[in-house]
């Protein structure tokens, strides 16, 4: 059992990583299409890409590096609250159903590789 959600983890992380360093990376370019849909389609200002971008990649390194588990649930937080609010920013401006399928996954992805983190990586209570 131990094995199989160490499995879960990783595959999970290693995809939650790729996720938000995809899209980090197509933000912090802000390219045309991502510039139109913060600002036309969801009506958010251009300097919000570089915000979201660049604590994406950061949410990632604090993911993956070994230790700091209280910098890990901040990011962890952070990946839940940025995807969540994206989902519903995309609810309240009608977006069509494709648009949801992104944030969906990667909010997924958070709570699966978040619930299977080996011990090493929670906070420990006490």
């Amino acid at each position: 059992m131990l094995k199989r959600n160490k499995i879960i983890y990783w595959v999970a992380t290693l995809w939650l990583s790729l996720g938000m360093v995809a899209t980090g990376i197509v933000q912090l370019m802000k390219t045309k299409e991502e510039v139109d849909k913060i600002t036309q389609a969801l009506g958010y200002p251009v300097y919000f890409l570089t915000l979201l971008g660049t604590w994406k990649m950061l949410g990632v390194v604090a993911v993956l590096i070994p230790k700091f588990p209280v910098v890990k649930e901040w990011a962890y937080a952070g990946f839940f609250f940025a995807m969540s609010g994206a989902v519903f920013s995309h609810i309240a401006s009608g977006s069509e159903g494709k648009e949801f399928f992104g944030p969906m996954l990667l909010l997924v992805l958070t709570a699966v590789s978040w619930y299977f983190r080996p011990a090493d990586r929670k906070v420990a209570l006490s």
